[in-house]
């Protein structure tokens, strides 16, 4: 009776470990088939690499659709904006007016990052009333919308970037202006691949 209750606890503990191991690989394949998309998608930004950094993480959500992959990549770098300019409040204070300029490059990107903000929120919501309301009557406005607000929140930290350059930068001055970079480029990775998901909708969805 004991050789019996022993071997059908082993039996319980290999079916449990074995059971375990199928869901197990089919979470692992769905994962690398997820970043294999991911990946794949990246190819059509300019900074690859820093796309799949930035989104792999996030490779669960994507689920492998290019509409999904677009607004994890708006999110992604509306999160960025955002810390840049909670980090540029917090030291702003630091600058004085240096040479009548340093303080106030400093306000102007702020204000430029804060339409960059704006404007990536808008480009979520827009792609979230997209995706609610369905069909392709009110696509390619809304996409255009999309399109133009990303545009405009990459050419506001880009030329943020360009109020940093050719000055004397002390550790501080660098390290915001890296941050802006940062953001830049993320920036435009997502409006890459909003451009990609819009290209392959309308070439599924012709007449």
């Amino acid at each position: 009776m004991a050789k019996l209750s022993l071997s059908l606890i082993v039996f319980i503990f290999i079916f449990s470990v074995l059971g375990s191991v199928e869901p197990a690989a089919v979470h692992h394949a769905q994962v690398s088939r997820a970043r294999a998309f991911i990946e794949s998608s990246c190819r059509s930004t300019r900074y690859p690499s820093l796309c799949v950094k930035c989104l792999s993480g996030y490779a669960n959500k994507t689920q492998q659709s290019p509409f999904q992959l677009a607004q994890v990549a708006i999110s992604v770098s509306l999160a960025k904006a955002r810390h840049t300019r909670a980090y540029m409040m917090q030291v702003s204070g630091n600058f004085k007016d240096v040479e009548g300029r340093t303080h106030q490059d400093i306000r102007d990107c702020l204000d430029q990052i804060n339409d960059s903000v704006d404007r990536l929120t808008q480009s979520i919501l827009e792609l979230r009333r997209m995706n609610q309301e369905g069909g392709d009557s009110d696509f390619i406005w809304r996409m255009s919308n999309v399109d133009t607000w990303v545009s405009a929140a990459l050419t506001d930290a880009t030329t943020c970037v360009d109020g940093f350059s050719g000055r004397a930068m002390g550790k501080m001055k660098a390290t915001i202006k890296g941050k802006l970079v940062n953001v830049a480029q993320i920036t435009s990775n997502a409006l890459a691949l909003v451009d990609r998901f819009a290209d392959r909708h309308r070439a599924t969805h012709r007449p």
